[in-house]
Order: C-alpha cells, then structure tokens, then sequence
C-alpha cells in the first residue's frame, strides 16, 4: 500500500500565502504523477495542479498564475505554493499520487485524507 499523508493547511487571509505539502510512504516501486485536487462544500472534487516524474505540469485555470507546484522525486514528496489566495481557493485540498507497488503492477491511485485551507475575505 502507498499512503500520503498532507500537512500545510490552515485559516489565511486573502491574499495570503500557504504551502501544502504532502509525502508518499509505504511500498512504492514507482510514482509517475502527484497532484493536488480540491472539494469545497457540495462541489465537486476537481484538479488543481499535477506533475508527472519528468516534469510536465497542469494546472486549472484558476490556478494558473498564482500557484505553484513542484516536486522532489528523491523524497517522493510533492509541494503546493499557494499565493494570492481568494475565499473561492476555501476548500480541502486532497494529495493524488499514481504509484505502481511493484515492478509488474499496474499503477493505481492513491489519495491522501486531506488537508482544510480556509480563506477568510
């Protein structure tokens, strides 16, 4: 089993700054993307930011230009840098990995529990 666990969450104001990190453990063969997707109350989940184990990065519109997404594949570890935020980014934010356990496995998705940022106006 691969687990991610998020840290990073928290109340801010808008136009404050937060960075949401989130690790992968367990039995990890390899991780091709990790990504952060969002739910806010009765909406849907939807993707904020991903990036692949080469680098290529995705982000929703409303992300674009205000946040950041990197990752460090040494410590299987992905980062969001929040900046600019709006009372609209409210939202738990959930960490998304796809991970094969083993060399001959298929790659499966992973999710995290989650972690709350409020953006207070």
């Amino acid at each position: 089993q691969v687990q991610l666990v998020e840290s990073g969450g928290g109340l801010v104001q808008a136009g404050g700054s937060l960075r949401l990190s989130c690790i992968a453990s367990g039995r990890i063969w390899s991780i091709n993307t990790m990504g952060w997707y969002r739910q806010a109350p009765e909406k849907h989940r939807e993707l904020v930011a991903q990036i692949t184990s080469s680098g290529s990065i995705k982000y929703t519109d409303s992300a674009k230009g205000r946040f950041t997404i990197s990752r460090d594949n040494a410590k299987n570890t992905v980062y969001l840098q929040m900046d600019s935020l709006k009372p609209e980014d409210t939202a738990r934010y959930y960490c998304h990995t796809h991970a094969k356990e083993t060399e001959f496995q298929y790659g499966v998705d992973y999710w995290g529990k989650g972690t709350l940022v409020t953006v207070s106006s």
